[in-house]
């Protein structure tokens, strides 16, 4: 078994917004099971409650042309299992107070559960049904496809319920990024279980998965328990491909999609570009002036739009790092009527931010404030669980205090995009393309339509 020792854990979490002299978390074990499941175990004993956090490489990156299907597959995990019928794991686990979820992302599946630690015996079991020993029930997955066509349907009417496809889409095009996470209606219907259960027995591997436990147990008990539960997971003979390892095009003018939506009173819209990786060393820096720019409620985006000008009630701005590349984003709404007005309010804070960027007391203000806001995030066993999966999934590198005014000035000028950048607008086209016509060429397309592979 591998020791890391609490100075190991807290470079690590330096360099993800914490100066080691403000937290010291507690020291963790890992080691990795023959099948390939990497395994993180971390006591904490203050309350005698365990958490699960498991992270595995099936994400909608993985979908294909059944866009969707990564979602279904890790909804349907909890449709019951070789011993449990979905009602009774439910009734199970409400009896002894104790959750387990499952859900899924752009590049990976998780699952996560929480239990008294006097039930860790019943309730790891359970996990281990879940994950290891899923029946796919051909009518609960039914049931559950019909609520997710649903919520499609019903998203239409809400703008920043999709404008995140949209631009997802409009950005990547066809690299894998631009999958949409709950898919298309169109992809959506035809699926059945056996398309589930196909992708669960491709993409659920214990190679390239990790799971982390922190709680109130004792290390050596724990280890054995895990080694005994999950030895047996299948281990595919080929390695997973990585999909999203493929080039991203890059964009080289900038452009409009417009969405209409006829009844819209308001124009909702997002201006970006492609942004950066999580394993970027710059990370934590890029995270740091974002926080100044439009990453939190007294920033200059926020400022401008909502405080100095009234044209939304909040205007923001963020990072959305991947693996292999990321976006960023320039997001707000605002009145139909105030739709040019607040674009060009929004280029403008941006504009400025390359010309006169920072001095050493915004700096040392957004420096405090990332850091301030980290203790809070990960004082639990279930925080804790999840914040060794995402060391696994992610490198971290860099720090906080490192970030100086002349370096800031560097990752303003490499990572801040200012060309070529990316406009989605969601509002009422007869009142808006003329404005949307000022910022690029424009692509129209209707909210009632769906998300297209390429536009």
């Amino acid at each position: 078994m591998q020791r890391i020792s609490a100075i190991l854990v807290m470079c690590i979490l330096t360099s993800l917004g914490l100066s080691a002299q403000s937290y010291k978390p507690p020291p963790y074990q890992k080691f990795k099971l023959k099948k390939g499941l990497t395994v993180y175990l971390m006591e904490q004993h203050e309350v005698p409650a365990i958490s699960v956090s498991v992270i595995l490489p099936a994400g909608a990156i993985y979908d294909g042309e059944k866009s969707g299907l990564a979602s279904l597959t890790s909804a349907a995990l909890k449709h019951g299992t070789k011993n449990y019928t979905k009602e009774k794991l439910d009734n199970e686990l409400d009896f002894l107070g104790a959750s387990i979820t499952a859900s899924a992302s752009k590049e990976s599946a998780g699952l996560s559960a929480r239990m008294a630690a006097k039930d860790q015996d019943k309730v790891l079991n359970l996990l281990k049904e879940i994950l290891l020993e899923p029946t796919f029930d051909t009518a609960q997955f039914e049931k559950e496809k019909k609520r997710l066509l649903v919520s499609l349907e019903q998203q239409k009417e809400s703008p920043r319920s999709v404008i995140g496809s949209y631009f997802d889409k409009f950005l990547y095009g066809d690299h894998v990024y631009g999958n949409m996470v709950q898919g298309r209606i169109s992809t959506v219907t035809p699926l059945t279980a056996d398309d589930i259960r196909k992708f669960y027995t491709e993409n659920y591997l214990p190679e390239g998965s990790a799971m982390a436990v922190a709680g109130d147990f004792k290390t050596a008990e724990m280890k054995t328990r895990i080694t005994d539960l999950f030895s047996g997971w299948k281990k595919e003979t080929k390695p997973q491909a990585n999909l999203a390892s493929k080039p991203i095009s890059r964009l080289d003018k900038q452009q409009v999609l417009l969405v209409n939506k006829d009844d819209a009173k308001e124009t909702t819209f997002y201006i970006g570009a492609p942004g950066i990786s999580r394993n970027n060393p710059d990370f934590v820096a890029v995270d740091v002036i974002n926080t100044l720019f439009g990453g939190r409620f007294t920033s200059m985006l926020n400022d401008e739009l909502r405080v100095n000008t009234g044209l939304t009630y909040g205007a923001s701005s963020r990072f959305s790092a991947l693996k292999n590349g990321g976006s960023f984003v320039i997001s707000t709404f605002t009145e139909g009527k105030t739709t040019e007005p607040a674009i060009d309010k929004a280029l403008e804070v941006l504009n400025k931010l390359h010309k006169d960027g920072i001095d050493e007391k915004s700096l040392t203000s957004a420096r405090n404030y990332v850091k301030g806001q980290f203790p809070p995030r990960y004082e639990t066993a279930g925080q804790l669980a999840g914040l060794m999966t995402q060391m696994f999934w992610y490198n971290f590198e860099k720090n906080v205090d490192g970030l100086t005014l002349d370096k800031a000035k560097e990752i303003i000028a490499r990572y801040f995009p200012k060309d070529k950048l990316q406009f989605v607008l969601v509002g009422k086209a007869a009142d808006i393309k003329k404005i949307a016509e000022k910022y690029g060429p424009v692509t129209e397309v209707q909210i009632k339509e769906e998300v297209k592979k390429g536009f």
